[in-house]
């Protein structure tokens, strides 16, 4: 079952336009981690990554242009609950691929499950989000 784009925005609160970068994001990245695998190039962990980085900053801009909107349009509830929302999505996603980079640059200082601990927190906060929905 695939969800609809309206039920993409409630649930985790991303447009279309958010989606459509972290996608080509994703391509690029993907490209780039294949090239590092395969040997082809010698590039470091930090520069297979940049996609994402850039990604989660355009995104970041996009969130305070939205917030600024409709703080101008008087929505100012919805505005910092939209903020909020987006930042702490965006800020442990980001810091899921920090800590994941590190981990790949230098591998004896986390275990896997401190890289992956902003990941589980952000599907606590997803559940919880779809409660409230329903």
């Amino acid at each position: 079952m695939l969800f609809t784009l309206q039920e993409i925005n409630q649930w985790l609160g991303i447009t279309a336009y958010e989606i459509a970068i972290w996608l080509a994001s994703f391509l690029v990245f993907s490209v780039f981690l294949t090239l590092k695998c395969d040997a082809e190039i010698e590039i470091s962990w930090w520069l297979v990554f940049t996609p994402l980085f850039i990604a989660d900053a355009l995104n970041g801009y996009f969130v305070i242009i939205v917030c600024i909107r409709m703080y101008v349009s008087k929505k100012m509830r919805p505005a910092l609950l939209r903020t909020g929302w987006s930042l702490v999505q965006l800020l442990l996603i980001f810091l899921f691929q920090f800590l994941l980079c590190w981990k790949l640059t230098d591998p004896p200082m986390f275990d896997y499950s401190e890289v992956m601990s902003p990941l589980f927190i952000l599907s606590q906060f997803i559940m919880i989000r779809g409660c409230q929905l329903h």
